[in-house]
């Protein structure tokens, strides 16, 4: 059995921003799954390789970007289930000195540490990801491999991702997570009560990511995109973001990533502060994990001179 299905424990959030607001704040924390498989990349993966495993594929070739939590999660999965990894990396430069590339970049340093195989890629390639032609190219470089998507997404991973709540969590009125491909928002949508509502915060600027849920969603309604905490899109970050995320984790003990949880976590505050949830409601955020890109956001932050996430 692959990732075998958890229920990772509920905490509430004492901060003092939203103390006086009436709202009752929840976490789940999916980081703490797997110390490496982290978050919704434990429920992506899980039946990505089950069904590897069932079509006889021992290589995974997946996507990313040079600081993607999905290509570490990959890795770490391939290096446990004894599957050889490929990662098709955006940005060809950085193949221009592999070595000190590696090094440099925690992502990439833990995926090669794990046996991941990297084909650097220029960007303008790298747009023709989910083109036939492109995979024809890789098929013929790599041989035969199992395929899984940029950042997981696909029916396997929303699969899994409809396991992120549990019976017990039907108590919660409104479950909010951070969205990227729209995988694990998807899961979450299909699994909701009827009474309870889910919001996503997109990482990424545009609303192409409705359509993109849409393809895997049973239900229409009870769901919705809030898009104005996007701080510019993905992996775009301001200070306001680092300082509310450094204040957000001295207070309450737990750590959120700039990507993605932490502009979800900036964006439930910010509307509990401007009164959006009734008094008495009861809140579910779904933490993503994504903690290993922290590292290369200092590494970047620390070039602008700017604070860090500590």
């Amino acid at each position: 059995m692959f990732l075998e299905n958890k229920n990772s424990r509920i905490q509430q959030i004492h901060f003092s921003e939203i103390e006086n607001c009436g709202v009752s704040l929840f976490i789940k924390r999916e980081d703490e799954l797997h110390p490496f498989i982290s978050g919704n990349k434990y429920r992506k993966l899980k039946y990505n390789l089950a069904e590897a495993a069932k079509q006889q594929k021992n290589t995974l070739l997946t996507f990313g970007g040079a600081y993607s939590n999905h290509i570490a999660a990959a890795a770490a999965a391939g290096f446990a289930y004894n599957f050889k990894t490929i990662g098709i990396i955006r940005g060809d430069e950085l193949a221009n000195n592999l070595e000190e590339t590696i090094q440099n970049n925690p992502t990439l340093k833990f995926a090669s540490e794990h046996n991941m195989q990297f084909e650097f890629v220029s960007r303008s390639a790298y747009r023709n990801k989910t083109e036939s032609e492109f995979i024809a190219l890789l098929q013929e470089k790599f041989g035969d491999f199992y395929l899984v998507p940029e950042g997981g997404t696909n029916k396997f991973a929303v699969k899994g991702c409809e396991e992120i709540l549990a019976e017990e969590d039907a108590k919660y009125d409104f479950i909010c997570c951070a969205v990227g491909t729209g995988g694990t928002i998807s899961g979450i949508i299909n699994s909701l009560k009827n009474h309870q509502n889910a919001i996503g915060f997109p990482a990424l600027k545009g609303d192409f990511l409705s359509q993109e849920i849409k393809k895997y969603i049973l239900k229409t309604e009870n769901w919705s995109l809030n898009t104005n905490y996007h701080f510019g899109g993905y992996a775009k970050v301001s200070e306001e973001l680092i300082i509310f995320i450094n204040k957000f984790k001295k207070e309450t003990k737990i750590p959120l990533d700039p990507v993605y949880t932490g502009k979800m976590m900036f964006g439930i505050v910010d509307l509990i502060k401007k009164g959006f949830f009734e008094k008495g409601t009861k809140i579910l955020a779904i933490h993503t994990g994504g903690l290993q890109g922290i590292d290369g956001m200092n590494q970047l932050l620390e070039k602008k001179n700017l604070a860090q996430i500590v």
